[in-house]
């Protein structure tokens, strides 16, 4: 009794008088360790009487009790006392400006993509998307694509060495029109949807990238004729870069998937160096651009759809949607989009609040 008097005793007072908390944790060590003195005196319990343990017991439990809270209101202390002096230390000017941390913002080319599922939204369209890595079916031959077109090339498309399971050679995309096959064979006339993702060619420069973002879209519905394609490129052209003065030049062309195909052109006019949209390209100081391709959908890519087309019409278009943001904010280089670097987009990033709508226009400020 007297020796467990005088342990506790002399543990709390040392506990008393420790300053620091590395000090603190060795006493806890030498009293409550596996191989302290308070803890190897519980380890003598087991070889008692069970008289003696009633009488011992209590009295163990008790000073391991009264030191463990002794440990614990000291730690509590000098961890008060701590923060206080380090709260002293490091004083706070609140009048400080606050640092400045690390901003992300959103690239250019997924800004656009939002301003254009804004505007097609509004026109009734819905978005679709697709596999980037398709078979040669899906990608060329229900397109009415023959086996000799010039884009079955390889030095035109990234094939993979591997066919699907019935024979057909894949690859990686070449467009997004597969997912107009695929939304049509799955959902049937009528349809109006758009199609953006990344695409794949063997293609490299300035103004070409081996993958890129392109938006195409279909309507297939009864009664469907050249003015309604014609109607809604304008529509989404005006809104999309904010100009009412937006003109269109229609000229024949050909695309194995439309009949007539019609590349469009739009006019614009030198601003500073800088092509801007706008105004009749005939007129004075004008000119053309060619900006995307169209067309009524060829009656082969109806069937291949199992649709009939002598009931069933339809018209396409597609565009980059790289060149897009190009033309409308003003960036010459298509391979920095895909450089990650910093500084660009700093500078041609958008704000996570910069979202596209209607009402106050689709654009937003970089």
């Amino acid at each position: 009794m007297t020796d467990l008097t005088q342990l506790k005793t002399d543990a709390l007072a040392r506990i008393e008088i420790a300053s620091d908390a590395e000090g603190l944790e060795a006493l806890r060590v030498e009293f409550l360790g596996k191989q302290g003195s308070i803890s190897s005196l519980m380890k003598t319990l087991g070889k008692m009487s069970p008289e003696e343990r009633q009488v011992q017991g209590p009295l163990l439990n008790g000073l391991r009790g009264e030191v463990a809270d002794a440990l614990a209101a000291k730690k509590e202390q000098l961890d008060a006392a701590e923060l206080d002096a380090r709260l002293a230390r490091e004083g706070l000017d609140l009048t400080l400006p606050a640092p400045d941390a690390p901003r992300g913002s959103v690239h250019p080319v997924s800004q656009v993509m939002d301003e254009l599922a804004e505007i097609f939204a509004d026109l009734g369209f819905s978005v679709a998307t697709g596999p980037e890595i398709e078979d040669d079916w899906h990608n060329f031959t229900a397109l009415n694509m023959a086996e000799t077109h010039p884009a079955r090339a390889m030095h035109d498309t990234f094939y993979f060495p591997d066919s699907d399971a019935n024979g057909n050679r894949m690859l990686l995309r070449t467009h997004t029109s597969p997912v107009q096959i695929r939304s049509l064979v799955e959902q049937g006339a009528p349809l109006r949807i758009i199609a953006p993702g990344r695409v794949y060619r063997s293609d490299s420069d300035a103004t070409h990238t081996p993958m890129f973002h392109q938006v195409e879209g279909l309507v297939i519905d009864r009664d469907i004729h050249l003015g309604h394609l014609k109607w809604t490129l304008e529509t989404f052209l005006k809104a999309f870069f904010e100009r009412e003065d937006i003109v269109l030049r229609l000229r024949p062309s050909y695309f194995p998937f439309t009949e007539p195909s019609v590349e469009v052109d739009v006019g614009w006019q030198d601003v500073d160096g800088r092509r801007v949209l706008g105004g009749d390209g005939d007129a004075p100081g004008h000119g053309w651009m060619e900006l995307l391709g169209s067309g009524m959908v060829n009656c082969r890519v109806i069937e291949f759809a199992g649709l009939d087309p002598s009931e069933w019409q339809g018209f396409a278009f597609g565009v980059g949607v790289d060149r897009l943001a190009m033309l409308k904010y003003g960036m010459d280089d298509l391979r920095a989009f895909f450089d990650g670097d910093k500084r660009w987009l700093d500078h041609y990033g958008f704000s996570p609040f910069d979202q596209p709508t209607l009402s106050a226009g689709v654009g937003a400020s970089a």
